[in-house]
């Protein structure tokens, strides 16, 4: 749950203007009348509050309830790491006006508090207990017996020992360097040093390098499953690490520090040197949360905000581990398949033929990838027969997020061995990916690849392969565009499309833009494709005014956009003038959503919902629809400002009629129709879970959808389509 914001934020009337092909100009807001949008970042904690009802849900089965829990609390700390610093800044400033001020932060900390309470008491009250029923526990210190303790001391002297060094505090030894998101005890010491001196605090690292959960042996576990916690292990040796002291008052603590690498790329000679360098002190970056036991005094909580220079309401007391999001190694410790989702086996892509060349099969005509319901096996083949062809000459491809084990990556490697020309756009700056896609950038530059990255001051978001391959006298190019990432394990969690296609118009746009990219050098007027920073954001705009006028005029008109956040403010301007005129409005966004709906006289014909199912919604697609007129794009761009003049990005139009009207089946009215994960927001900013289907006036959506969550439809359909099967789980 999260509240309105409190400032008004102006909607274009019907002369609003569309924005300058120039990627430094901005977009005004024209004044008039006022719609006050929600606030961005309660709507991000509102997305977590809908992810934190699935470990909330008894059919759900009981390991999956835990991992939901430990996404809510990783989605967290990317949360305070990316976005808390300004609120912060402000609330330190004592500032009272502008987006961020005091009283922001105040709200922010209250709805963050709340929502933490609603992790542990769940963690505490319902999902622990129900683990024990299943014979499955983590056991304290005070409930081990004497032969498991000596196991866990034993454990302790061998493994654990070695690796910590207690920092005891005084003016030679200050507060130590302590590593963002990283475990460690403060306590407090009575008794004198070996020197004879009071220095009354010491402190506590734990090395990460150790794991979080143990399991102990099952001689010692009469038989059931048993699991040690490390901060269990330390707690209960910390008396050992202070001969001749006594330990008295003691705390885990964890602080999160803001972790948005900041590089002036305008200022450096070498972005990656600099983005390497930079990478060194993202975990001593300025604390932002400050996360201790609940049973923490008040003197060393007290103690611990001073060092961090942190208020008090960024002090978190929480009733278990300090970091939940780690108890995701619990869950991979766990064989217990009857308490899983039953392993999904995803269909070799319905539009290809195992065994068929890819470039065969392109020529006559596109093909459609709806991942992880289809194996994302087909882009791997695609590009492993690219690789492999004698005559393919060249590949392009840009990488975002690829991880650092990456197949895909391999077979660029093998690409550039077999001597074709290998260009990559490499993102280095994708956020929290930075690591290993220097690595990969290292390694292919070392091999001879061409590597460049990108436009300075934009990230490239955009997600395309380009093949070109020798066909008797002539060149033909071969495409892979993707609303995601070239990863392949996540290519198993999250839902995506993957559009191959032999299109000569959309493949010489992909060239121009790789083009583009490579060289700086002005982009053309493109065939079919849109492009961020330049056109990207004004024909989306000018598409969503064209269909006000027609609605204006009496024209049935109609918009359903499919994205992961709404955000931008030009564009909810038109969204919002275009329904005023009469057009009918669906917008599915997974996340933070600063538009409100159903808001009387300003947003009637706009209905916003969020779906959250097992797999992570992450296509975009965008339906326009005048009259019996329909186009429809997908994008790998959220409406979201930074995407439309920050980055490279694409949207790209599906024109075949029957891959069109599949995406429109599957994509767009599976999830209108959705009775079971869906959630409708309501003009008072608040989310609420829809238990039945609340579209049944509308064409489509068979009896198998309004009964199902749209994502259990889609896999049952696949699974009895499926042939080629591959185990999406990894």
């Amino acid at each position: 749950m999260f509240l309105p914001s409190s400032h008004p934020v102006p909607v274009a009337p019907d002369n609003f203007a569309s924005p300058s092909s120039d990627p430094a100009d901005s977009v005004p807001v024209v004044p008039a009348p006022s719609l006050t949008l929600l606030d961005r970042d309660h709507s991000i904690l509102a997305f977590n509050e809908r992810v934190l009802n699935w470990a909330y849900r008894p059919e759900v089965p009981l390991i999956e309830r835990l991992r939901y829990l430990c996404i809510v609390s990783s989605n967290l700390d990317e949360f305070f790491e990316v976005r808390a610093a300004p609120h912060l800044a402000a609330h330190t400033a004592g500032d009272r006006k502008g987006n961020y001020t005091i009283d922001s932060f105040n709200r922010l900390s209250e709805a963050a508090h709340a929502l933490v309470a609603r992790q542990y008491a769940l963690y505490n009250d319902e999902l622990m207990p129900t683990f024990a029923k299943e014979g499955i526990r983590v056991i304290s210190h005070g409930e081990r017996n004497a032969a498991q303790r000596k196991w866990v001391s034993e454990y302790y002297e061998r493994e654990v020992r070695p690796l910590l060094i207690p920092v005891g505090l005084d003016p030679a030894h200050p507060f130590p360097q302590v590593a963002n998101k990283s475990l460690n005890f403060i306590v407090r010491l009575s008794g004198k040093d070996a020197f004879g001196r009071e220095n009354p605090i010491a402190i506590v690292k734990v090395p990460r390098v150790l794991p979080r959960m143990i399991a102990m042996p099952a001689k010692l576990s009469g038989g059931k499953k048993l699991f040690v916690a490390l901060s269990s292990i330390v707690r209960a040796h910390l008396q050992s690490m202070f001969p001749g002291r006594v330990v008295g008052e003691f705390s885990q603590f964890r602080v999160t520090r803001h972790s948005d690498l900041a590089v002036d790329e305008e200022d450096v000679k070498n972005l990656r040197t600099a983005l390497r360098q930079g990478l060194q002190h993202r975990h001593f970056g300025q604390a932002v949360r400050l996360e201790v036991s609940a049973s923490c005094s008040d003197s060393l909580a007290t103690f611990l905000l001073a060092q961090f220079d942190l208020p008090a309401q960024a002090l978190f007391r929480v009733h278990g581990p300090v970091n939940l999001a780690r108890l995701t190694q619990l869950i991979d410790l766990l064989d217990e398949p009857q308490l899983r989702f039953a392993p999904y086996q995803a269909s070799y892509p319905i539009s290809l033929s195992p065994g068929q060349s890819f470039f065969e099969r392109l020529r006559a005509g596109d093909a459609l990838i709806h991942q992880p319901f289809e194996s994302f096996e087909g882009v791997l083949a695609f590009l492993r027969e690219a690789a492999q062809d004698p005559q393919v000459l060249a590949i392009k491809q840009t990488i975002y997020r690829t991880g650092a084990d990456s197949e895909l990556m391999e077979l660029l490697r093998e690409a550039v061995r077999r001597g074709k020309e290998v260009t990559v756009v490499v993102e280095l700056k994708a956020r929290f990916d930075e690591e290993a896609n220097i690595s990969w950038a290292e390694m292919l530059e070392s091999i001879g690849a061409q590597v460049v990255y990108g436009v300075v001051g934009l990230k490239t978001h955009a997600k395309m392969l380009l093949v070109t391959r020798r066909e008797g006298k002539q060149m033909r190019r071969y495409g892979h565009l993707s609303t995601g990432n070239y990863n392949p394990r996540t290519a198993k969690l999250y839902t995506d499309i993957s559009h191959l296609t032999a299109d000569p118009q959309l493949t010489a746009d992909m060239e121009a833009v790789f083009v583009h990219m490579a060289s700086q050098s002005r982009l053309p007027k493109l065939n079919r494709m849109w492009v961020a920073p330049f056109d990207l954001h004004r024909n989306l705009i000018a598409r969503i005014d064209a269909l006000g006028a027609a609605a204006a005029r009496g024209v049935s008109s109609r918009i359903v956009a499919k994205m992961n956040a709404l955000t931008d403010e030009p564009l909810i301007a038109a969204v919002v003038a275009a329904g005023r005129k009469g057009v009918k409005i669906d917008l599915i966004v997974r996340g933070g959503c600063t538009l409100p709906a159903q808001v009387p006289g300003l947003t009637d014909n706009i209905r916003v919902r969020s779906v959250i199912g097992r797999f992570l919604e992450h296509s975009r697609v965008f339906y326009f629809r005048e009259g019996e007129e329909e186009a429809l794009y997908l994008s790998s761009a959220d409406w979201m400002n930074r995407n439309m003049l920050r980055r490279i990005e694409l949207a790209w139009p599906v024109t075949d009629p029957v891959l069109r009207q599949r995406l429109i089946d599957e994509c767009l009215v599976a999830y209108l129709h959705d009775g079971r994960d869906a959630w409708d927001l309501g003009p008072d900013g608040i989310y609420r879970r829809v238990d039945h289907d609340t579209h049944r006036g509308e064409e489509g959506a068979p009896r198998a959808v309004q009964a199902h969550g749209a994502q259990t439809a889609l896999m049952v359909r696949y699974s009895s389509r499926g042939r080629g099967r591959v185990d999406t789980r990894g």
